[in-house]
């Protein structure tokens, strides 16, 4: 029983890390290199990770390389994104880059919303069907955002495991007893690694609309229970509020040895206490679970499904609080950087530590065809605004509307 908590902030001190984590878990990685590995982020939103929204593209890269340095090809990155966007016929994965990333490094990528179902027994006699693809990885590593979660208290290893539903039909069965499905899939689907992001993780009203805050944390280690309780002691939260861990209790999967390991660590150097995740009174009202089967009784009608997709009532379940995303259709379209270094600060390099692709930046900006995979975080983290946008923002500027101060400063 074991997890490893290391300390990361740069480019390179996250390679670091992550070689590391591979290194010590090296008993757990498949003997042939022709395996078929299977990575699944967190890509919950349109909203980066600098937000706390979702998986670092750095710790994707990172991961990435290392498997690739010690013999790996056969690499896929796979996620089932929010069901929202999968209806409204958004990409999150084209949004955030990671098809990008993927074609940076010559791997795959899946949209597991897309993929070929194989059932699995959620409650009540309900089957769900879980991204074949998924099943069928040799080698697993599940990669989620530590964040809190106004439904299930705190979201990590077990919560992420939701992506791994074929499309909102499957999606939503998990809901009509969210803690306890969460569980059921994670009995079905066992990544046989975790690399959890704790870079910038998310306080407050979680999983979306929370407020990021920098942790500077990367978390490994193959026991899903063991690090989502580790987690909710970093987060000083009461295990017992996080409500996937308390159905992992009560199903004999949380046990006394994880708690008496999870005692046994000092986090005093890591812990920090997470605002919780309290929604506002209509919200709370209707998600509430005894009232949850009634609203999506209503919410899965075709005419409750046709007001969804219109932007009025989207935007008005949006400002409500029902809905966490606010499913804007515009797409991004970004043309390049300007940099004027007269307000580049000297020795800065921040827009460089959060390169995912290691560019040499400021400098590699003016190059052409220098690699940049558009992923704009270096842009979103300049602390003078000396890198400059240019196209149509689209989407993005949404995510600069409620983040940009906050994320130039934590970053």
């Amino acid at each position: 029983m074991r997890v490893d908590i290391m300390r990361a902030d740069s480019i390179g001190d996250i390679r670091g890390c992550v070689s590391g984590a591979l290194d010590s878990h090296a008993g757990v990685l498949p003997s042939s290199k022709k395996a078929r590995i299977l990575i699944k982020p967190n890509l919950n939103s349109n909203m980066n990770s600098l937000t706390g929204n979702t998986t670092d593209l750095r710790l994707l890269a990172s991961v990435i390389e290392s498997l690739k340095e010690r013999g790996y090809r056969d690499i896929t990155i796979g996620e089932g994104t929010n069901s929202g966007f999968y209806r409204s016929n958004i990409s999150v994965i084209s949004r955030l880059k990671v098809d990008e990333l993927c074609r940076h490094y010559g791997v795959s990528v899946k949209d597991l919303n897309y993929s070929e179902p194989v059932y699995i027994e959620f409650e009540g006699g309900v089957r769900a069907g879980v991204a074949k693809d998924v099943l069928d990885a040799e080698f697993l590593i599940n990669m989620p955002k530590i964040k809190t979660h106004f439904e299930a208290g705190m979201s990590v290893c077990l919560k992420n495991l939701m992506g791994c539903l074929v499309g909102q039909e499957n999606k939503k069965k998990t809901h009509l007893s969210l803690a306890r499905n969460v569980v059921n899939i994670n009995r079905r689907v066992k990544p046989h690694l975790h690399i959890v992001d704790g870079l910038i993780s998310m306080e407050g009203l979680g999983p979306t609309r929370g407020t990021p805050v920098k942790t500077g944390l990367i978390i490994a280690g193959t026991d899903p229970f063991l690090i989502d309780l580790v987690c909710s002691r970093i987060a000083r939260f009461d295990y017992r509020k996080v409500k996937t861990l308390r159905a992992a209790e009560d199903a004999g999967l949380l046990t006394k040895a994880h708690h008496d390991y999870a005692g046994s660590l000092d986090l005093s150097g890591f812990a920090r206490k997470f605002k919780e995740p309290k929604a506002n009174f209509f919200a709370s009202f209707i998600h509430s679970p005894r009232r949850q089967k009634y609203f999506l009784a209503v919410r899965n009608t075709a005419f409750f499904n046709y007001l969804c997709s219109t932007r009025l009532f989207g935007h008005m379940l949006f400002l409500t609080g029902l809905r966490q995303d606010n499913f804007i259709k515009e797409e991004m379209e970004f043309e390049g950087f300007t940099l004027d270094k007269t307000k580049c600060p000297p020795g800065c390099a921040r827009c460089a530590e959060y390169c995912p692709v290691g560019l040499k930046l400021p400098d590699d900006l003016a190059r052409k065809d220098n690699g940049c995979i558009g992923c704009q975080y270096c842009f979103l983290v300049c602390p003078a605004n000396a890198i400059g946008f240019k196209g149509k923002l689209g989407f993005m500027a949404e995510q600069l509307r409620q983040y940009d101060k906050i994320t130039r400063c934590i970053a």
